[in-house]
């Protein structure tokens, strides 16, 4: 009989996904295989170097002060970042920029290019009240709005 081969459950890909956009294992330093595996990284802080991965692979939203805000740092201080890398993010930094990467990942499945996903995180939505789905991610509170948003886009209910 052959071997099976296990395919990844849409949590686990995502997780990979997001975890791609921090330069994966071998910048995390950690593998994260689960949402505990998540977790626990966040909790020690993540490398500096994870999030000058994922600024660098940005496509629109690198310079932008609603960006700064989404993961609650300047892009000064991401830019100091760069100086030491391996200097560890606090909790809330890297809880923010896991929450934004989360957003990214998810916009990108559902709109089908991350470069389409940045430009809709930029754009007022009617389902969001007329707000730009990145202004909204500066709180836990709307970054939650956000994800619902994004899983009634697709879905198809918009309403």
């Amino acid at each position: 009989m052959a071997a099976e081969t296990q395919e990844q459950t849409p949590v686990e890909a995502a997780l990979q996904h997001v975890a791609a956009l921090f330069g994966g294992r071998r910048i995390l330093r950690h593998r994260v295989s689960t949402q505990f595996d998540a977790h626990e990284m966040i909790l020690h802080g993540m490398p500096g170097e994870a999030l000058m991965h994922l600024v660098a692979h940005l496509q629109t939203l690198q310079k932008s002060a609603s960006f700064e805000r989404a993961v609650g740092m300047s892009l000064r201080t991401i830019q100091r970042r760069k100086e030491a890398p391996a200097k560890l993010l606090s909790q809330e930094q890297s809880g923010r920029a896991w929450k934004f990467a989360e957003i990214l990942v998810k916009a990108t499945a559902v709109l089908g290019s991350q470069e389409e996903a940045e430009q809709w995180l930029q754009r007022p939505a009617m389902g969001l009240d007329q707000r730009r789905p990145i202004d909204l991610l500066a709180t836990a509170a709307g970054a939650e709005i956000v994800r619902d948003f994004l899983g009634r886009l697709e879905y198809g209910v918009y309403t």
